[in-house]
Parts: structure tokens; sequence; C-alpha cells
């Protein structure tokens, strides 16, 4: 794989589809059923892929990141989102109950440590986990670091983003009356939780098409809109987190507990243009962890879809194979 050639596209890079050869739904008990799906060997090197969000799901083309022949790769629909059920439900459905959730997959696979490979808020979710379970894990790849900071929310939901996309950024705010922009998460709460459906679709599709501009360095805005069930879902999940802040209690938890997995291998893959979780968070992340390694792709923004970035996520798993 040639680093400097810039007309490959993410694709190039990844291993040829595959399909599961275990599906099911887990029945967390407090009214959650979680999507788990499981792909490659089964007597392979486990690795979790965490998705995005909060309320992303996953998709087909997060198996092809690994050899199937090698890895026994394991994937989940968080609460509330892609196949979980029920969709869009913000009770019970917290940070630590998501990591509950991926403890209680572990143990029904029955599998002792784990690869976790996480991305934007997936590469805060396995952050957190490893850190409240180092023993179980092997090692860490994450792109696109999130380290679900309120600095971070204020850049991308405050307006900073918003200075290199100011007509994304107008669209999106501007939906919201003068005297509540102060607090746009907050703002946007209060639609996304009104009970009226049509006002709850309206704004998730401009949640939702905010963050989706500022995917990828590449991306024009087309004013295509999400899917209304897939735009709500993502945009009430990901507000309902984010107005919470995480439910972590404190600003910089990740940083604060970041000794507690120094002992452990990370693999960080970082676009150096990334607009929804600029490149400070990676950096701030790698330095002084003596067992990580920072790479920091050059021409490339958010997305999983950047070839950059896919380039480098694949060698990080050829290379722990």
């Amino acid at each position: 794989m040639d680093r400097t050639d810039g007309h490959r596209r993410a694709a190039d890079y990844l291993y040829p589809p595959i399909e599961p050869f275990d599906r099911r739904m887990i029945d967390m008990g407090d009214g959650h059923r979680v999507y788990v799906e499981q792909c490659g060997n089964p007597q392979g090197r486990p690795a979790l892929v965490v998705h995005g969000g909060p309320g992303g799901g996953c998709s087909p083309v997060m198996r092809r990141f690994f050899d199937p022949q090698t890895y026994r790769i394991v994937l989940f629909d968080q609460r509330g989102c892609g196949r979980s059920r029920p969709m869009a439900a913000v009770a019970a459905n917290t940070t630590w109950h998501l990591v509950a959730d991926i403890e209680a997959i572990r143990t029904t696979l029955g599998i002792d440590r784990w690869i976790l490979f996480g991305g934007s808020w997936g590469a805060t979710l396995s952050l957190i986990y490893a850190i409240t379970h180092p023993g179980h894990v092997d090692h860490l790849i994450l792109r696109g670091v999130f380290l679900m900071t309120r600095a971070e929310l204020d850049w991308f939901y405050g307006g900073g983003a918003g200075r290199f996309f100011p007509e994304e950024w107008r669209r999106f705010s501007e939906a919201i009356p003068e005297a509540e922009r102060d607090n746009l998460i907050a703002a946007y709460h209060r639609r996304l939780f009104s009970g009226d459906m049509v006002n709850e679709v309206r704004f998730g599709r401009l949640w939702a098409g905010w963050e989706n501009a500022l995917a990828s360095i590449g991306a024009e805005s087309t004013g295509m809109e999400a899917p209304p069930d897939y735009a709500r879902a993502f945009a009430r999940l990901e507000c309902h987190y984010f107005h919470n802040d995480g439910f972590l209690d404190q600003d910089g938890w990740i940083m604060a507990n970041r000794h507690r997995i120094e002992h452990l291998p990370a693999t960080i893959v970082q676009g150096r243009y990334d607009m929804i979780c600029p490149p400070a968070s990676a950096h701030a992340l790698a330095q002084g962890w003596a067992a990580a390694r920072l790479h920091m792709v050059p021409l490339a923004g958010h997305a999983l879809s950047e070839p950059g970035i896919a380039a480098e996520l694949v060698r990080a798993t050829f290379a722990l194979r």
C-alpha cells in the first residue's frame, strides 16, 4: 500500500466483504436488547468494533478492516440504534450502561481479552471501557479521538468549526431562535425530546446534517437529508449524551484516568484536518503514553472512509495478526 497514492479509494485498502457467522440479540434485562454479530475466524484473535455517534450503529464495511482468516471480529449496535431495540430510546442509556453491555457481550461470547477498535465516540467508549476493565484489553486501535470534554463540544457546537463551514453552520444554528443560541446542545435537546415526531425528525436531520457535512475533507455539502428514523435516533442519542457531558463525573475524566491503561499498547490514527474531532485531542492522549503510537494522516478529515485513514487502520490490524 503506497502512502503517497492520493488516487486510491478507501475500499482499495480493505479486505473483501464477508458475512457474519453469528447474529444474535442479547437481552440486557432492563428493557434493552442489543444486536451483536461475529465474523471471520471463530478461533481467531478477538477484536471488538465500537461504532461512533453515540447512535451511529455498525455497518458491513466495518468488518473489512480485519483479515477474516486471522480475526474473530465482533460488532454490536449500541443501545437505541441500529438493530438494537428499542430504537432511539434514552431510558437506561448512559455511558455506564454501554460499558456494562460490552462486558455482557464479552462474557456471553466467552472471550477473555480482545482488541478494541473504535473511532470518534467509539474511541471515547473504548477508552472508558479499557480504563474500567484493563485486564480484558489487549490493544486499542483508535481513530478520530474524542475525549468527551466540554472544550471539544464547545468547538463543534459553539461556533469554532462553524468558522470553517459558515454555510452549514448558519443552517444548523439559525434553526434555533437567537435567544437560545448560547447553548445549541440544550436548544436541540428540547426539540429532539419534544414529543412531536415531525419536529423531532426535522431537528434530527439538521443535527445529523451538520455533522455529516464536516465528516470528510473532500466532501461537498449535497443538501441530501438522512432517512427520518436514522436521523431522529442518531440525533436524540448523541444530543442526550452530550447534554449530560457523557455521564462522566468530571470534565477531562479520560485524561485524569489514563494512568490505568498506560501499560496497554495503543495505535492512534488521526486526520490532520479533522473538523469534528480536531487533532489536539489525539495529540494530548498520546503525549506521555509510552506504549501509544500516534499516526497523523496529512490529508484526511474525520471519516472512516477517508483513504489515508482506512490505509492506516488496515496497517494497524495487519501488524497485530
